[in-house]
């Protein structure tokens, strides 16, 4: 008997890795050896052949999200019914940047997600944050400043737990580095001023913007928030070291600490 290649943690339920699975399937023969029977899930062929021409002729405006979503899925999954896998997955996690920004281990909660497709959606999240960071690249951030929020939100947003991420600033105002200094729990991010400064001589910044995510998906600053805002703020000052904003990142939205004239 023909072995499937199932994963090894004893779950006989999804195999190993779901694409070369589905892509070794052969068309099953008739009781009598003559030709093939047809394959129930070959009505997806001509499926994905019009919904690839409708990108094709009208771009993406002409799709739904879960279309989008099952087009990519074409090329994870060559060979299953991608459209219920695609709607599971904006289900489970709302958004096409729910999905993105969804752990792996999230993503494989949905049936029909196992390893190797959740590293692949993951790696494709990866490259559109690589690609709005690089927006930032030898410009002036503060002049830049819907691109920064954008980068943000689609690096930061759907963290399951606090990061604290800094931009250093030259005397430009350009990015001389992007750093997460800190990631800490659902609701608390340890940071400590000293050691914000310490790392923004190192680099010879001059200026800051701190940012943090809040997981519950509110932004509203917290009193912790502001206090620790202050703290930095008065610890860098007497070294010539500017900071511009404190910026919170929720699912739905942001905060800016100066916006608010906290800072």
């Amino acid at each position: 008997m023909t072995k499937l290649p199932f994963s090894s943690d004893g779950d006989h339920s999804q195999p190993a890795d779901e694409r070369g699975f589905f892509a070794e399937q052969q068309p099953k023969r008739s009781n009598l050896g003559m030709a093939p029977v047809q394959q129930d899930d070959a009505h997806y062929h001509g499926h994905r052949d019009r919904l690839r021409a409708r990108y094709k002729d009208h771009g993406d405006t002409a799709l739904a999200d879960y279309e989008i979503l099952e087009l990519l899925l074409f090329r994870l999954i060559p060979r299953r019914d991608t459209k219920p896998i695609a709607k599971a997955l904006l289900e489970r996690f709302g958004t096409l940047a729910g999905v993105f920004g969804a752990s792996p281990a999230l993503l494989q909660e949905v049936k029909g997600i196992g390893e190797a497709v959740a590293f692949d959606l993951k790696l494709i999240s990866t490259v559109g944050h690589r690609t709005l960071k690089s927006e930032l690249k030898g410009k002036q951030v503060l002049a830049s400043w819907s691109s920064v929020i954008d980068y943000c939100h689609a690096a930061m947003a759907h963290e399951t737990r606090e990061q604290f991420r800094i931009f250093f600033l030259d005397k430009r105002n350009a990015l001389i580095a992007d750093e997460v200094q800190q990631t800490g729990t659902v609701d608390h991010t340890p940071v400590y001023p000293r050691e914000v400064v310490k790392r923004a001589l190192e680099l010879s910044a001059t200026a800051l913007i701190l940012v943090h995510n809040h997981p519950s998906g509110d932004p509203t600053p917290s009193r912790a928030d502001i206090e620790m805002t202050k703290m930095i703020v008065d610890t860098a000052k007497p070294l010539g070291i500017t900071v511009h904003d404190h910026i919170i990142i929720g699912k739905d939205g942001h905060a800016s600490l100066k916006g608010l004239r906290l800072i």
